[in-house]
């Protein structure tokens, strides 16, 4: 089983009931449901790395859900791969625990639509594994360390393979840094939402929010954009590595933090809000914390 056998050990049901090692919360659990969803917005890099692994990529598992009658468990594969049609197969590595259907070490396939996580080792660091991520993140600080211990990983931020599109909020936040990276500025624009933005600094005054008003105020945030860019230069993201949380305001507004890795090891983090508009996610600004 070589990393699975790590973190799952060899216990029988009774002993790893309610453990971190064991890998489940239960279903309901929100923390849980954005690392599945977080997995399969990011799993087109798990795909592409595993067609054409890189030498500094050492392993990679993918998890699925089976179903046995009302019976449903997440249950890691090693060996992984995908047909033309995108079936997935691969061997079970761990013990099951709620389904009988399957037994440990047995080779099967599975639809795409059962996956519910994935993970690669680049460099001993842990690249996905967003639901050990989520089971990690809601122990104590002080076990986190023996935590990373037991299953011999480097767990960090990680960074998140987001598509540079408007179909996430973190999407569009990496098309805005390759559009900076490109030096383009219209692809730059385009993934700004000046109005938007008017109207929430507006809540924080006593101005009313009349369409005038909001469209002066965008006319003025979209020439201040457009003068920095021309006066200071495009920033450069090239090389950067990301990784997001994410915060909800409301369904249209969310509060992203993104943790930036440098290539010389450096690390900045920064906030933003980004805002769906109906032609998808647009970054409005950053928050300026004191």
């Amino acid at each position: 089983m070589g990393l699975l056998s790590k973190i799952f050990g060899k216990k029988n049901v009774e002993e790893r009931q309610g453990e971190p090692d064991m890998m489940y919360v239960s279903n309901e659990d929100e923390r849980m449901n954005w690392a599945i969803e977080k997995a399969n917005l990011t799993l087109w890099y798990f795909e592409e790395s595993l067609e054409n692994p890189q030498s500094h990529q050492v392993y990679f598992s993918i998890k699925v859900k089976i179903i046995d009658g009302d019976n449903g468990e997440h249950i890691w594969l090693t060996d992984p791969h995908f047909d033309n049609e995108g079936h997935l197969y691969g061997t079970i590595g761990n013990e099951p625990v709620d389904v009988k259907t399957v037994k440990l070490n047995q080779k099967i396939g599975i639809d795409r639509s059962m996956i519910s996580d994935w993970m690669i080792l680049e460099n001993g660091r842990l690249i996905g594994g967003y639901t050990i991520r989520a089971i990690r993140d809601d122990i104590p600080d002080k076990d986190k360390s023996a935590f990373d211990q037991n299953i011999g990983l480097y767990i960090d931020e990680g960074v998140d393979h987001f598509k540079p599109n408007f179909d996430t909020p973190e999407g569009a936040i990496l098309a805005l840094e390759q559009a900076y990276n490109d030096k383009n500025l219209d692809a730059a624009i385009a993934c700004k939402d000046f109005k938007e933005e008017a109207k929430m600094m507006l809540t924080s005054t006593s101005m009313p929010q009349d369409a005038e008003i909001v469209q002066q105020m965008a006319e003025v945030l979209e020439l201040s954009f457009v003068n920095n860019l021309e006066e200071h230069g495009f920033p450069d993201f090239t090389r950067l590595q990301s990784a997001f949380i994410r915060e909800r305001v409301d369904n249209h507004h969310y509060i992203i933090t993104e943790i930036c890795w440098f290539p010389d090891g450096g690390k900045s983090i920064q906030k933003l809000n980004v805002f769906k508009s109906v032609s998808g996610w647009k970054v409005l600004g950053p928050i300026n914390e004191d």
